[in-house]
C-alpha cells in the first residue's frame, strides 16, 4: 500500500510517499480503506520527534491521527463508511484500528470533512466539558477560526453560552457567522476584548499561546476556568488547565449527528492529494489558517 511516511526526524522534506505492507484486521478490530485523513500540528510533531505516550513506534513512521473512509475487513460489514480516530498511520492507504474507535459517516458529510473533522470537533468539546462551560457564561476563544476554535465557538453556542472569538482581520466576518464576537489580534488586545463583552469573560479556551494567554490571566480571576491547547509548558507555573483524554466513537458520532443537521459547519481550507504531503505539512507550519488541511487517497 501506499502511505506518507519518514525514516528520520526532521521537517516536511522528510515525508516520503512509499509502498509499505498492506496491515490486515485481527480480532475486535476494523481495517479501513482510507479515502481522507486529516494534517495538524499533532502529526508535525511527531514528524520532527515527538512520541505520543504510551506507544511504540517503529521504523518507517506514518503520521496522522484522523481518518475517514470504508471498511473492508474485520468485526463491521465491508463497505461500511465511517471515520475514527488513531495515534500515528493514518496518511496511508488502509489502516487497522479497533472497532471502537470508528463510527459512521453520514451521507451528508462529504469524504474531506469526514477525514478531517475528528480531532478538531473531539479536542473542542473535550476542553469545554473540562472548563464545565455553563449556559448563560461568556466564554473567550483564541484562534477561533482554526479547526478546534470553530467547532468550539459552535458547540458553546449550542450550550447556551456567549462567544468572544480572537482571529486574523481576514477572519473577522467568519466569527460572526459562527456566532461569535470577533476580536482582532495585536496591540490592545485586552481592552478590544473588554470592550466586546463588558459583562466580563468568565472562561476561556485559549488555542493561541503566548500574548493570548497572557491576557486571558488579567480577564479571568479563577485559573481553573482557563485551559490552554497549546502552552503546555506554562500551565503549571500558571495554574491554568490542559486538557485530557476523552476521545470516543460515542462522543464523535454525536458530533457527526449535529454536522449532519446542519447545527456544527466544519471548513476544509485545503484538501491535498497524498502525494502532495509535503506541501501540506508546510501549510500547517505556516501559521493559525481558517479551516482544515486534509490528504485524500481517492
Amino acid at each position: 500500500m501506499k502511505a506518507v511516511a519518514f525514516t528520520e526526524f526532521g521537517g516536511p522534506e522528510v515525508l516520503r510517499v512509499l509502498d509499505l505492507p498492506e496491515p490486515h484486521a485481527g480480532p475486535g478490530e476494523v481495517r479501513v480503506r482510507v479515502k481522507a485523513a486529516g494534517v495538524q500540528p499533532y502529526d508535525a510533531a511527531v514528524r520532527a520527534g515527538w512520541e505520543p505516550p504510551n506507544l511504540k513506534l517503529t521504523w518507517p513512521r506514518v503520521p496522522g491521527n484522523e481518518f475517514a473512509g470504508v471498511v473492508d475487513e474485520g468485526e463491521l460489514e465491508a463497505g461500511t463508511e465511517v471515520l475514527g480516530f488513531t495515534a500515528v498511520q493514518a496518511a496511508a492507504e488502509y489502516i487497522v484500528v479497533p472497532a471502537s474507535d470508528v463510527t459512521p459517516k453520514p451521507p451528508e458529510m462529504p469524504w474531506e470533512v469526514a477525514g478531517g473533522f475528528t480531532a478538531g470537533t473531539q479536542t473542542a468539546s473535550i476542553a469545554l466539558e473540562v472548563l464545565k462551560l455553563r449556559e448563560g457564561e461568556t466564554l473567550l476563544v483564541h484562534g477561533a477560526a482554526g479547526s478546534v476554535g470553530t467547532a468550539a465557538v459552535q458547540l458553546a453556542r449550542l450550550a447556551g453560552a456567549r462567544v468572544v472569538g480572537t482571529a486574523s482581520e481576514a477572519n473577522q466576518d467568519y466569527l460572526r457567522e459562527l456566532g461569535a464576537t470577533p476580536v482582532v489580534y495585536g496591540d490592545g488586545l485586552k481592552q478590544r476584548i473588554e470592550a466586546a463583552a463588558p459583562q466580563g469573560i468568565d472562561v476561556v479556551l485559549d488555542g493561541a499561546g503566548g500574548e493570548a494567554l497572557d491576557v486571558s490571566l488579567e480577564l479571568v480571576k479563577e485559573r481553573d476556568r482557563i485551559l490552554t491547547l497549546v502552552d503546555h509548558h506554562r500551565a503549571a507555573d500558571l495554574g491554568v488547565l490542559l486538557s485530557k483524554a476523552g476521545r470516543s466513537a460515542a462522543r464523535l458520532a454525536e458530533l457527526a449527528a449535529l454536522y449532519a443537521k446542519g447545527d456544527l459547519r466544519f471548513l476544509v481550507r485545503r484538501a491535498y492529494p497524498y502525494t502532495e504531503a509535503v506541501a501540506a505539512h508546510r501549510e500547517i507550519e505556516t501559521g493559525h489558517g481558517r479551516g482544515k488541511i486534509v490528504l485524500t487517497f481517492f
